[in-house]
């Protein structure tokens, strides 16, 4: 019997469908889908996906908002592969002709940055999961999986960096991490990007957060403003509530305050 060593997985209800590895890696899922729903329509828009791994998140969003452009930025070789897999599937021909690949390290800088192909002044957004796990953690014993999830160096500085490189003046960035990276995440942020806004994620109403969105406006001098919860299951129950499933499944976007929209 041959061993499998990938899976087509299906996200949106079938809206689009990604190749990834199977048993090794890191493996899609709400994260990404959550990441995406910060990208909200309405005009034409540019956006990259800054360590896209197997393109879910960027995918996500050119299903959901038919006006999307999408680079996807990977710099491991394997997972740009699995991410060309996946634009070249049948079922995601709807989208196909408006993503793109480029296999680059987001944390190149000036000209070199620019020499491999993300030029400044370019993105009207800009989304990213970046690597979650401190370096001192305990590293995965898959080597794909660590490179996606260990954080060598102060990565949100030279992630956000570029972010406010490539992005247009007044161009968004927005990322998921753990709650406990809001410090890092608020001083790369600097003087790059202002009107930021956190929302806290919490399985429940009474456990405590286990993820945080970010998304800030490159140059605006606005206040830090903190959102309302999201709460992802009823008490006693692995459901989604309604708002949070609508999110991971294409049907809404979570745009910044007064611009929760639904499907464009």
């Amino acid at each position: 019997m041959i061993a499998v060593s990938e899976t087509v997985d299906a996200f949106h209800f079938g809206g689009f469908h990604i190749v990834q590895p199977k048993g090794r890696g890191h493996r899609a899922g709400m994260d990404a889908m959550l990441l995406a729903s910060m990208v909200v329509g309405g005009k034409p828009i540019y956006v990259a996906d800054l360590g896209a791994g197997a393109g879910a998140a960027g995918m996500a969003v050119a299903s959901r908002l038919n006006d999307a452009q999408v680079l996807l930025v990977e710099k491991s070789a394997e997972m740009a592969e699995y991410a060309r897999k996946g634009m070249a599937l049948p079922e995601n021909a709807r989208i196909a002709d408006r993503l793109s690949l480029l296999e680059a390290d987001v944390t190149l800088k000036g000209r070199e940055r620019v020499a491999a192909g993300l030029a400044d002044d370019t993105f009207d957004h800009v989304i990213m999961n970046p690597p979650f796990n401190d370096g001192s953690d305990r590293r995965a014993p898959d080597a794909l999986k660590a490179e996606a999830h260990a954080m060598i160096g102060d990565l949100f500085e030279q992630w956000i960096r570029a972010a406010g490189a490539i992005l247009k003046p007044g161009g968004q960035m927005s990322l998921i991490a753990r709650p406990e990276s809001i410090a890092a995440i608020i001083l790369a942020c600097g003087k790059r990007f202002g009107g930021i806004e956190v929302t806290l994620i919490h399985p429940r109403e009474d456990e405590s957060a286990i993820r945080v969105l970010v998304s800030a406006v490159k140059g605006s001098r606005a206040r830090l403003a903190f959102r309302s919860p999201l709460f992802m299951h009823p008490d006693g129950s692995h459901k989604f509530l309604p708002f949070v499933d609508d999110l991971n499944n294409g049907r809404k976007g979570y745009g910044r305050l007064g611009r929760v929209a639904k499907v464009a």
